[in-house]
């Protein structure tokens, strides 16, 4: 009843805004993971965000896959989850944190070109330009003084965006099946990409580490409050989002990790950082405008329940820069510890 939907309807500017939780909470990686748990344990960290919080959604839901989403979920949780994490550990281990950081703010750029031929949607001007703009405000605000680059780490970088872009774009051409929830397919995604990174860690890196009470709650925080709520939010919104408003929230991930080193960690902030800070935001902002001469006409059936019932041309495009923070917040000056 067109009632009821008028009552259901929420605004795009206050759905960004909650889906912007998502990547300001990845942002707080960084900070809990050096303060919280023990170091050099990436795949582990990885393991502890990922599997336990994919389990919990499944005991929540109880839906699991079925036919051809099998697959499907194999491969989003792959993308998404269990190649994202690790290769992002391994570019945090193995570059200066700014440069890791840097590369993921690309994500947007990355959705833009995969989305070509993947949803047949092409770049508009001011997208890559909004696009540029955020991942040149973040490289001020993250970057320091030159290092050296290692290849592997680069690599690793890149790949880590990629990944995370290839399953965003991926998971708006596939939609969901009927009567699936974000928060089901959230689950299977987890689920799937920590039982990938389970035997990687078991063999890199050996039995778990003893835990203290410090290193669980922080550990809990990364898996539910971190992983399983902020994912919730980030593959609901880009099934309601427009490209343009979803694509430029990913930039706010490393912003936010630089002020919570600020606050949080006493890391100083110079005026090239809050100059970039301004730069990155405003993109941000400005991506959150509707393109222009495009408006978006909703059908009785596109309620952004189901990503399916959301046209190519509208749909989200998230940044595929998800927990970026972890990596960015080294270059705010913390040790190099994750």
């Amino acid at each position: 009843m067109p009632a009821v939907r008028a009552v259901r309807a929420v605004h795009p500017a206050a759905l960004a805004a909650v889906t912007a939780l998502a990547p300001v909470s990845w942002g707080t990686t960084y900070a809990v993971t050096t303060e919280f748990l023990p170091p050099d344990r990436p795949l582990f960290t990885a393991l502890a965000r990922a599997l336990p919080a994919g389990l919990a959604l499944l005991a929540v839901t109880r839906v699991l896959p079925r036919g051809a989403w099998w697959a499907k979920a194999a491969v989003l949780g792959t993308l998404n989850i269990g190649a994202f994490f690790p290769l992002l550990f391994v570019a945090a281990y193995r570059l200066p944190g700014g440069t890791a950081a840097v590369v993921g703010s690309l994500g947007p750029l990355f959705v833009v070109g995969l989305s070509a031929p993947l949803l047949g949607r092409r770049p508009t001007a001011r997208t890559l330009a909004a696009g540029t703009l955020a991942a040149f405000g973040v490289s001020l605000v993250v970057l320091r003084g030159a290092g050296a680059l290692d290849t592997v780490g680069v690599l690793a970088a890149v790949a880590s965006t990629a990944s995370m872009a290839a399953g965003t774009v991926l998971t708006k051409r596939w939609g969901r099946p009927d009567g699936v929830s974000p928060l089901a397919l959230t689950g299977w995604q987890l689920t799937a990409g920590g039982l990938l990174i389970a035997p990687l860690a078991l063999l890199a890196e050996g039995a778990p580490p003893a835990l203290d009470g410090r290193a669980a709650a922080g550990y809990l925080y990364l898996a539910l409050a971190n992983t399983a709520l902020a994912y919730w939010l980030w593959f609901r919104g880009i099934g309601r989002l427009t490209a343009t408003q979803a694509g430029f929230l990913g930039p706010l991930s490393p912003l936010t990790a630089a002020v919570v080193g600020w606050a949080a960690l006493g890391q100083e902030l110079t005026a090239v950082q809050l100059a970039g800070m301004t730069l990155a935001v405003t993109a941000t902002l400005a991506g959150q405008l509707p393109a222009a001469g495009r408006r978006r006409t909703a059908s009785p059936t596109d309620d952004g329940r189901d990503g399916r019932n959301v046209r190519p041309d509208t749909a989200a495009l998230a940044g595929g820069v998800a927990p970026t923070g972890v990596v960015a917040g080294r270059a705010a000056g913390g040790p190099g510890r994750l």
